[in-house]
């Protein structure tokens, strides 16, 4: 059964492939350099000066829609309709969100791509950001319709199947911009080449994520659905800083449950104040920005209010904060995003076949931490599966290992995209100090600080927790190691015993 499918895999493949490389295909990209928003061309962040003045950068990602394996903690491979990166390839392996300045998105592979890469080619030697396939346009060369690299968005498909076929990751490629910031999203449906017999369109829908435009919020009934062999670039501009995730909304129970689900985080304007500059200040600076604005006396549904008092008056050293809070209390020394998520073995052997899928029978029995169960959540660097075209691809790029220097303090971006579970990670030793709940900053509308200190937190589907651990207090010394883990027995199992499921570890360095 398995090597039947394997062919037909095989076979699919070449068909594939065939048909891009006969222009059967509509590749795109797009990442312009300007807007009408942006209009001078940045390679890095601005300061941010005032609300009138132009701030932000344009950033740019490319993700492919379609399936591949991940490796369980008993050593299974799970098969998924998923997610892979066709941008930032190297620094999602690194751990780090794939998003690009334009710069660094428009650039051209100068070398041979093969599928698995970068694990083939191996991360010391792999260290490629840009779009996968970004050729010059030839037809505007002939023509003399451009100078220079004639790099507008034109693909070489085998490039992107090369790379983009059984490519999928668990979770799907990490994405962070910066609130003002311009980001375009290019979704390119290369095919699920293990089900051959479907023609499964996929979108990506950020989940709470406020967009102006339905036609960007890749609900189907609203907006677009990408069919196989083309794509769709999506434009947001970003909202409020928090923590936000995305998905597939094609019958999301099941794309879902098969592993379609990734994170986007928001960082604030406050990271761009300058140093020495007064937080508090530069809050109510902000204010003035009519799409940002919080005027807790007339808004009910102000998300950010001013604090009544500047406890941190001038920012003192570069740093980074998880929200605008004005006074410095979200501030952190490193970050670590944590996606929690369910597998049910059965459900995702049944989507490898041509078997009906089993939705009301759904129960997950695989629980992981960034795509991965204890003790692959404390291994350094990226995961890796074989998969059926005789290539490894880093299946899960993301560690959930937090390490802490002592005195610093750590941001865990938790977020869950469960479709059964309920979820429950517990802090032994180090409390856990929750200061955002669904890309919300927890302040009451007079601006006191609702923050609370707990050892355990629970989710549901669909929502997220931003939370503070500080080792600053002088009983933390180098050299310890805590537990962040799920008291649910059932959940500290993978499908059979002596595997751990929700659990990695917090080192004091």
């Amino acid at each position: 059964m398995t090597k039947r499918f394997m062919s037909t895999g095989v076979l699919a493949l070449i068909g594939f492939a065939a048909a891009a490389t006969a222009n059967a295909q509509s590749f795109r990209v797009q990442c312009p350099t300007t807007t009408l928003t942006h209009p001078t061309a940045s390679s890095t962040e601005p300061a941010y000066t005032s609300a009138t003045a132009v701030n932000g950068a344009i950033k740019c990602q490319q993700i492919s829609g379609g399936d591949g394996y991940a490796t369980m903690g008993d050593g299974t491979q799970t098969y998924m309709f998923s997610f892979g990166p066709l941008s930032g390839l190297a620094k999602i392996a690194n751990g780090q969100p794939g998003t690009d300045f334009a710069s660094e998105f428009n650039v051209q592979y100068t070398g041979t791509l093969v599928p698995g890469d970068p694990a083939t080619t191996g991360l010391t030697t792999f260290n490629y950001n840009g779009a996968i396939g970004l050729v010059p346009d030839a037809d505007a060369i002939a023509n003399n319709l451009c100078t220079g690299s004639c790099l507008d968005g034109h693909v070489d498909p085998r490039q992107i199947m090369d790379v983009g076929v059984m490519n999928g990751n668990i979770p799907a490629p990490l994405m962070a911009i910066d609130e003002d910031d311009e980001f375009f999203l290019t979704l390119t449906n290369v095919g699920m080449i293990m089900r051959p017999d479907l023609f499964e369109q996929h979108t990506v829908h950020f989940h709470g994520y406020p967009n102006a435009s339905s036609f960007y919020d890749g609900v189907p009934d609203a907006s677009v659905a990408i069919n196989i062999g083309g794509s769709f670039t999506y434009y947001y501009l970003a909202p409020d800083a928090g923590t936000y995730f995305w998905h597939c909304h094609i019958t999301p129970p099941e794309h879902l449950q098969m592993g379609m689900v990734g994170q986007i985080y928001v960082r604030p304007r406050q990271d761009r104040v300058a140093v020495g500059s007064s937080l508090h200040a530069a809050l109510v600076t902000q204010q003035g920005n009519l799409r940002t604005a919080c005027n807790s006396a007339t808004d009910i549904l102000c998300t950010n209010p001013v604090p009544p008092t500047d406890n941190l008056a001038m920012r003192a050293a570069t740093g980074n904060y998880a929200y605008n809070d004005g006074d410095g209390s979200t501030y952190y020394d490193v970050e670590y995003p944590i996606q929690i998520h369910g597998f049910d073995p059965n459900f995702h052997f049944v989507g490898m076949t041509f078997n009906p899928e089993g939705f009301t029978d759904m129960k997950d029995k695989y629980f992981l931490l960034n795509g991965r169960s204890y003790p692959d959540t404390v291994t350094a660097g990226p995961m890796q599966t074989q998969s059926t075209d005789g290539a490894n691809h880093f299946s899960q790029p993301l560690p959930s290992i937090i390490n802490i220097t002592h005195g610093q303090k750590a941001l865990l971006r938790i977020s869950d995209l469960d479709v059964t579970e309920y979820q429950t990670l517990a802090s032994l030793g180090i409390p856990m100090k929750v200061i955002g709940y669904n890309a919300k900053l927890l302040r009451d509308q007079a601006g006191n600080n609702m923050y609370y200190t707990t050892n355990s937190i629970t989710l549901g589907g669909g929502e997220s927790l931003d939370v503070i651990l500080d080792a600053s207090d002088p009983q933390y010394v180098a050299g310890q190691v805590f537990y962040l883990y799920t008291p649910n027995l059932d959940h500290l199992a993978n499908d059979a015993e002596n595997f751990g499921g929700l659990m990695t570890e917090v080192h004091i360095n």
